[in-house]
C-alpha cells in the first residue's frame, strides 16, 4: 500500500512531466484553456485523494487525462455548450480510453499551444507568461513575480488572454508554412524573454526569477524536438546552453561579478558547450542565418576561449555587424562597439557609440558600461567617471554596481 508521501510524489512528478502536454491536448478539444485548467486541476486533486487508498496507477498521466476528460465532459452536459465542443470532447473520451488501453502515447499538442500563445490576437504582453503557465503550469504568483507585477494584475492579464482565445475561436493548430515563420519569431522572442529575465537574476538570490532560465531552455527543447528542420529554434537553444554553461564561473567565491573576459574557462560547463555547438552546426546546415543562430554564433566565439587561451574580437566584430543588419536591438548595438574597441581601439568602439542616439538604448545600463570603460582607456577620467555614475545608477544587480563602482574608483585614482 503506498503512502500518502509516495503517491503526492507520484502526482508532483505527473504534474511535472506531463502538465503542458495534458492542458495542450484538453484545451485543443473543448477551444478553452481555462476550463481545461479546471478540469486538469480537478483530476490531479482526484488523484491526491485516492492514489493512496487505491495505489499509483501504471500509466498516470493516461489515468489524469481520463478523470480531467469526464470532468469536461460533466461540465459540457450540465451547461449545455456548442455542439461542437461536446463532440470533441466525446472523441477526446476515445482517445483517453485508447491511451489508457494500449501503448501509443495520446497525441502531443504542446507545439499547437505554443504557437496559440504567439497568436497574432494575444496580447503581445501576455504571450511570454500565457506560455509558462499553460506549457509550464506556473502559478500567476510566481510569474507576476518575474515581470514584476503584481499577482492580482497578472492573473488578469491571463484570463483576459484566455477569454480571448475562447471567444474568438483561435484554432489550437500549428501555422501554415507561409505563416510559421512570423508566428515562430513571436515564439522564440518570447522563451528568450523568459530566459533573460531569470539570466538577469544573477546570484540566484530570486527563486522565481532563477527558475525560470531553466523552464526556458526545457520550452525551448520542446520546440526543437517537435520542429527540428527550423534552424532559429536550434539556434535559440544554443544561444540559452552558452549562457547557462557559465552560470557559476559569472560569480567569485566571495560574490563578485566577474565579466566574460575575466571568468576561469575551468568553471564552464564544458557537456553544455558541447550540446549548444551541436545545435548551432545543426541550424547553420539549413543556411537560413537568424538573429538567434548569430547570437549563438558570437558565444560560441567566446566559448572558443576554453581551447585555445585567446578570444578571436575579428570574428566576434563580424557576427554583430551580421546580427546588427538583421535584429538592431540595444544588446547588439552595444556589444558590436565593445567588439570593434577591441579590434580597433576604444576611439573606433565610442565612435559607434556616440552615433546611437535612440532613448531605448540610452538608457541601456551596458551603453553606459561599455561608454565609461572606453572614456577610461582613452584617459578621458572626468568623462569616464560620469559615464560610470549613469552605468552605476541603471544597475539592478547589487554585484554588478559593486564591479562598475570598483572601475570607477581605480579611474579616479589614476588621474
Amino acid at each position: 500500500m503506498p503512502t500518502v508521501v509516495d503517491a503526492r510524489q507520484a502526482v508532483e512528478a505527473a504534474a511535472r512531466e506531463s502538465y503542458g502536454r495534458l492542458i495542450s491536448y484538453l484545451s485543443a478539444r473543448c477551444g478553452d484553456v481555462a476550463l481545461a485548467e479546471d478540469a486538469l486541476g480537478d483530476a490531479f486533486l482526484t488523484a491526491l485523494r485516492t492514489w493512496p487508498e487505491r495505489g499509483v496507477p501504471e500509466r498516470p498521466e493516461a489515468w489524469l487525462l481520463t478523470a480531467a476528460r469526464n470532468r469536461l465532459i460533466d461540465h459540457t452536459r450540465r451547461a449545455q455548450v456548442r455542439t461542437e465542443h461536446a463532440a470533441a470532447l466525446e472523441l477526446a473520451a476515445r482517445d483517453a480510453e485508447q491511451a489508457a488501453t494500449f501503448e501509443d502515447e495520446f497525441p502531443d499538442d504542446r507545439l499547437k499551444m505554443l504557437f496559440l500563445c504567439a497568436d497574432p490576437a494575444v496580447d503581445a504582453s501576455v504571450r511570454t507568461p500565457l506560455m509558462l503557465q499553460t506549457v509550464l503550469g506556473l502559478d500567476a504568483a510566481r510569474i507576476a513575480s518575474a515581470f514584476l507585477v503584481s499577482p492580482a494584475a497578472m492573473s488578469q492579464r491571463l484570463v483576459r488572454a484566455k477569454a480571448r482565445i475562447r471567444d474568438q475561436h483561435i484554432p489550437f493548430e500549428v501555422p501554415a508554412p507561409r505563416e510559421l515563420a512570423t508566428r515562430l519569431d513571436a515564439v522564440t522572442q518570447a522563451i528568450y524573454a523568459a530566459y533573460a529575465r531569470g539570466w538577469e537574476d544573477q546570484t540566484g538570490a530570486d527563486a522565481e526569477a532563477s527558475g525560470l532560465s531553466d523552464e526556458a531552455i526545457w520550452l525551448a527543447r520542446v520546440l526543437v524536438r517537435l520542429i527540428p528542420s527550423e534552424p532559429e529554434a536550434r539556434g535559440l537553444l544554443a544561444l540559452m546552453l552558452h549562457c547557462e554553461a557559465r552560470r557559476e564561473a559569472r560569480r567569485s567565491e566571495d560574490g563578485r561579478y566577474v565579466p566574460i573576459t575575466e571568468q576561469d574557462v575551468h568553471q564552464w560547463n564544458m557537456s553544455m558547450v558541447e550540446e549548444a555547438e551541436r545545435h548551432l552546426y545543426a541550424a547553420a546546415k539549413q543556411n537560413k542565418p537568424g538573429r538567434f543562430q548569430l547570437e549563438a554564433a558570437i558565444q560560441s566565439v567566446h566559448a572558443d576561449r576554453a581551447r585555445t587561451g585567446r578570444t578571436e574580437w575579428g570574428a566576434i566584430a563580424q557576427l554583430y555587424e551580421g546580427l546588427v543588419s538583421l535584429a538592431p536591438t540595444a544588446g547588439a548595438l552595444v556589444g558590436r562597439a565593445a567588439a570593434m574597441s577591441e579590434v580597433n581601439g576604444p576611439a573606433a568602439g565610442l565612435a559607434l557609440l556616440e552615433e546611437l542616439q535612440d532613448e531605448a538604448v540610452r538608457i541601456h545600463q551596458p551603453f553606459w558600461a561599455v561608454r565609461a570603460h572606453l572614456l577610461a582607456r582613452l584617459s578621458r577620467a572626468e568623462e569616464a567617471r560620469a559615464a560610470y555614475d549613469r552605468a552605476i545608477g541603471l544597475a539592478e544587480d547589487e554585484a554588478v554596481r559593486r564591479f562598475l563602482i570598483s572601475r570607477q574608483s581605480a579611474v579616479v585614482s589614476s588621474r
